[in-house]
């Protein structure tokens, strides 16, 4: 069972949230908080494996509580679930340690997924967030120097280094290239190890900051 806890502060969206994860299977709501310092409290007594956490909350807010929940001995995972999905939202939460960031309005079968991939250890974001921040940082930034450790990536890691940009998930990608997803997710280790990145999300942050990547399509790995 993935140990979940639910922070929102509003109620509906908690009574919702819990009710598609009980409707699923494997999962075990183990506590709701109204407030980021609520939530830091509650992790710390329950130890949930995944929080699902709103952005804009009175007193603590979710870009505070992810700092503060990922500094914790045994650290959850953070899915960021929220209206808002300006990019300011996304790259403070990204950086503040979060593992994922999609918006509520999300179908319930993506959000279970995603819930699934997470406890993994994998890490996503919203497709259309994903799509707006490359075109973003490409109109602002373009022709920026790739960096020198993309260079010890093999061709094929540079390509799903590019699908992970575009949000893709393991299974997604195995799709794509025609791979057994087992071999992508070797691939992604062995990726995310080379360049030195903790995980996933990071990884399309790391491919916006670097400039690997090209509106429309995306650059051939670097020689």
């Amino acid at each position: 069972m993935i140990r979940t806890l639910i922070v929102d502060d509003q109620d509906l969206i908690r009574d919702g949230l819990r009710a598609v994860l009980e409707a699923a299977s494997g999962f075990a709501v183990v506590g709701e908080a109204a407030d980021g310092a609520e939530a830091v409290r509650l992790a710390r007594s329950l130890r949930p494996e995944v929080v699902l956490l709103d952005i804009r909350m009175p007193g603590m807010d979710g870009l505070e509580a992810t700092a503060q929940l990922v500094a914790l001995d045994d650290p959850s995972r953070i899915l960021v679930l929220t209206t808002f999905d300006l990019d300011e939202y996304v790259f403070r939460a990204l950086r503040a340690g979060a593992s994922g960031f999609l918006l509520k309005d999300v179908h319930r079968d993506r959000l279970v997924e995603a819930v699934h991939a997470v406890a993994a250890g994998e890490s996503l974001l919203a497709p259309s967030v994903t799509r707006r921040l490359i075109e973003s940082y490409v109109a602002t930034a373009p022709g920026r120097p790739t960096h020198s450790a993309l260079r010890m990536l093999t061709p094929r890691e540079a390509e799903i280094l590019q699908l992970i940009a575009r949000g893709q998930s393991n299974a997604e990608i195995a799709a794509t290239l025609f791979l057994g997803e087992s071999l992508v997710k070797s691939y992604v280790s062995n990726l995310l190890t080379k360049i030195g990145l903790r995980d996933r999300v990071h990884a399309v942050v790391f491919v916006y900051e670097t400039g690997f990547t090209t509106r429309g399509g995306s650059q051939p790995p670097p020689r």
